[in-house]
């Protein structure tokens, strides 16, 4: 790249399959690209879910951001539309790529792939003679045998997570929740019949679940010896790499009604272009080069999660990683996208919160669902 150097300013989240692959690849974008530089700041897990993005693209040129955010994203026009990335086809698995399509417009390329999926100790799950449960009745079996031999179940229930998994009980039923607030959030039985399996699985599962996130839960399932299995989180591969004291090992979805692995909400992390950005080349110069192949296939060196297929579909990259891309496969290609509108944001908050309290036994099953629903259907006039 001819002219003056440029360096540009990145914001991604705070753990190491977040930050430790972009600082690791660096070296070799800056070896093919020795014009250009990128500095790295980091924020909370919680900004990354709900921090607005605009605010962000004054201050940075690159931002690795929640698909959720693109509602937002298209109505304020603070990242840049990336369609020429999305020309060159989609390498990525699942619906990767399409969650950060919005419209006629591609606002981020994904960089990391998750959904939730299904977490085990292997040695504590050995003890109970147990294989991975494939459905939620043996999900359920499970815990009351671990909950005889002093062990528990886990779960991340906090807040926003536990709409995720109510999101992905609702979608592996075959009815998934209304993607547009013009549209009732959930089918009534199908909700009841979600929010009966989260009850159930709270009360076979350790006290701490309903304070848990993603990471969270999977901290404690590494930590401590009384953490059998978790049916439903974000599924964080470096969990299973061998620097972990008691690495934990991945499975699919257990399926509830649908026979197969069906439904589950799709995560990960996608990077945008600020709109503001006084160097749009080469910003979307390092865009490009972190979706490549190589450079996905990289980041799993530093601890990464990449979502391109090449990387999922290498032999040595799932041995390193204790064979979670191959144990998660099926789950991700079969996950479901979750709304996008603006001002969804403001719904996911209020609807986590409302599903934790029925949780904790602060508000009835058929009250808790006509919230959702007035929540959902005032996120349409921006209220939610």
């Amino acid at each position: 790249m001819s002219g003056p150097p440029v360096r540009l300013r990145g914001l991604t989240w705070d753990h190491r399959r977040a930050i430790d692959p972009l600082v690791g690849t660096l070296p070799a974008f800056r070896a093919g690209h020795p014009g250009i530089d990128v500095a790295w700041d980091v924020q909370p897990l919680s900004g990354f879910e709900f921090e607005p993005l605009a605010a962000l693209a004054r201050r940075y040129d690159l931002i690795v951001f929640d698909h959720p955010h693109v509602g937002d994203v298209a109505a304020t026009g603070c990242l840049m539309p990336l369609d020429r990335q999305s020309r060159v086809g989609d390498p990525f698995v699942g619906p990767s790529l399409a969650s950060y399509r919005l419209g006629a417009h591609l606002w981020g390329v994904p960089i990391d792939a998750a959904c939730q999926v299904a977490a085990y100790r292997p040695d504590l799950l050995a003890r109970l003679a147990s294989a991975p449960p494939r459905t939620w009745d043996e999900v359920l079996a499970l815990g009351e045998r671990a909950r005889r031999a002093n062990l528990s179940l886990a779960v991340a229930l906090n807040g926003v997570h536990a709409l995720m998994t109510f999101y992905t009980l609702c979608a592996s039923q075959g009815r998934a929740c209304a993607i547009q607030p013009d549209q009732p959030l959930a089918d009534r039985g199908t909700a009841r019949a979600a929010l009966d399996a989260l009850r159930r699985l709270v009360a076979l599962a350790a006290p701490e679940a309903l304070d848990w996130s993603s990471i969270a839960v999977q901290d404690a399932m590494a930590a401590r010896d009384d953490l059998v299995y978790c049916p439903a989180v974000y599924g964080f591969a470096t969990y299973a790499e061998a620097d972990r004291a008691n690495p934990l090992r991945f499975a699919d979805l257990p399926e509830l009604g649908h026979g197969a692995p069906v439904g589950s909400t799709i995560g990960g992390a996608g990077i945008g272009v600020s709109a503001e950005t006084r160097a749009p080349e080469a910003a979307l110069a390092y865009v490009c080069t972190l979706a490549a192949a190589a450079t996905q296939i990289a980041f799993a060196r530093h601890h990464g999660q990449p979502a391109h297929r090449a990387a999922w579909d290498d032999p040595a990259i799932d041995e390193r990683y204790g064979g979670f891309f191959r144990a998660t496969r099926a789950t991700i290609e079969a996950a479901w996208v979750r709304p996008r509108y603006a001002g969804y944001l403001g719904f996911q908050k209020a609807a986590g919160a409302a599903i934790n309290s029925h949780l904790r036994g602060a508000i009835a099953e058929a009250d808790l669902i006509d919230r959702l629903e007035r929540l959902h259907a005032r996120a349409q006039r921006g209220a939610a």
